[in-house]
């Protein structure tokens, strides 16, 4: 038996007792009397049954399908782990079903695939797909995972999304804004660096596009991404530079940089080349590309956000995935398509301007107000279920995605803000 830290231990014994694991299932009807076991089962679950054979549709009204989603992994990139297998990624999946459940009141269950194979992962998720109402694909490493998730979203009708990629895209999105207005940059002009060439990097990169962003520059272990090199595949291609740059001159003046790679992937140096003001997203985790400290030592007016939650504006998926799958569900969207994740960006920035309610402030023990430091929602907030779900769900309907009718967006909000 290894021996564990105290605080390691502290962990190990959270996940134990007084039950395994932190997640468990929970009847939504009474099973009390004879009439009850018969309703619940034979004869009686043969009538929805058959409902449901006859109009597919009606298993949202009959099944607990509406208010389901699936978490899954094959393992092969888990947090700051890496590939640690299938198994061993539970812990991980099951606290994503924690998470849908306390901030958007989803249930999940989570499946771990003991698969590589992009083919058998997709035919295994497609075959069980039937069961829920939308598909959380989680820590699968690139590039697999663009192919998995492309060959998903075009084969099944239900929300599939793979939050690695698109909630750090969402939440860093939303900062960007936010931090661009503070320090009075426009987000059309700004020059962004971004460290990383894996699938947060590109679903990044690719939503800054969305916002009108037109000069990024992408680094991988290899330096500076660009059209010279004969290594790319067609990701990091997307974002090639058109002629070879080393990486000071990538820096000079940038106005932001979203570090997504590794500890010491850029320098304090590189940090000091950038523009007035500069907007560092450090954002690797559980330790940052560089620490705050660090960066506010060498250049005391940054704009500095990490992915910790020990630090000021944590760029946490928990604020973007959970919100983003129930106003998709909630209006039955086939597809969570850039328009939706482009409103939940904005509402996310705009919540973030609004006055902080009190409780936040008492929770957090200090007066929150739009700056610096604090340009992204709080993970807390129980604002977030309403504003950011009824963007996306009315995302959905705006663009098609969703082909629900007469949706009353006001009706909506009211009856999210029942359920925080």
């Amino acid at each position: 038996m290894p021996k564990h830290s105290k605080k390691d231990q502290e962990a190990l014994d959270y996940h134990e007792y007084p039950q395994p694991g932190k997640i468990s299932v929970e009847t939504t009807k009474k099973v009390d009397t004879q009439k009850d076991l018969a309703l619940a089962y034979t004869p009686g679950v043969a009538v929805p049954c058959l409902e449901i054979q006859r109009d597919p549709e009606t298993a949202y009204k009959y099944t607990a399908k509406a208010n389901l989603v699936a978490v899954i992994s094959n393992g092969t990139a888990v947090l700051g782990l890496g590939d640690i297998g299938a198994l061993a990624s539970k812990p991980v999946m099951e606290g994503k079903g924690v998470l849908f459940k306390k901030f958007a009141g989803l249930d999940s269950f989570d499946i771990e695939v003991d698969t590589k194979s992009v083919d058998r992962f997709c035919s295994v998720v497609t075959a069980i797909a039937p069961t829920f109402g939308g598909i959380n694909l989680e820590d699968i490493k690139a590039p697999e995972c663009f192919e998995i998730e492309r060959r998903l979203v075009e084969e099944l009708d239900i929300p599939v999304m793979h939050d690695d990629q698109h909630g750090t895209a969402v939440i860093s999105a939303a900062a960007i804004i936010n931090a661009s207005e503070i320090t009075n940059r426009r987000v059309k002009d700004l020059k962004i660096v971004v460290v990383g060439a894996g699938a947060a990097a590109i679903s990044c990169s690719r939503l800054y596009r969305h916002l009108g962003v037109k000069e990024i520059y992408m680094l991988d272990s290899k330096g500076v991404v660009h059209n010279g090199r004969s290594d790319l595949n067609d990701f990091k291609r997307e974002f090639s530079a058109p002629k070879y740059m080393t990486h000071s001159e990538v820096f000079e003046n940038a106005d932001v940089v979203v570090g997504l790679s590794k500890p010491g992937s850029f320098s304090i140096e590189d940090v000091k080349r950038m523009a007035p003001e500069p907007i560092v997203f450090t954002l690797a985790n559980p330790t940052p590309e560089i620490f705050p400290d660090d960066v506010r030592a060498a250049r005391p007016d940054a704009l500095i956000a990490t992915g910790r939650s020990d630090f000021d504006n944590q760029v946490n998926n928990v604020l973007g995935f959970p919100f983003i799958f129930r106003g998709a569900m909630d209006v039955r969207a086939r597809k969570i398509n850039i328009e939706m994740k482009l409103a939940a960006a904005k509402a996310l920035a705009e919540l973030t301007k609004k006055e902080v309610p009190e409780y936040l402030n008492e929770l957090y023990g200090k007066k929150i107000v739009f700056g610096k430091e604090y340009i992204i929602p709080k993970p807390f907030d129980k604002r977030l279920v309403v504003e950011i779900s009824s963007a996306v769900a009315l995302a959905a309907i705006e663009s098609g995605s969703s082909t629900m009718k007469d949706f009353d967006i006001e009706a909506y909000k009211l009856e999210l803000a029942k359920r925080v």
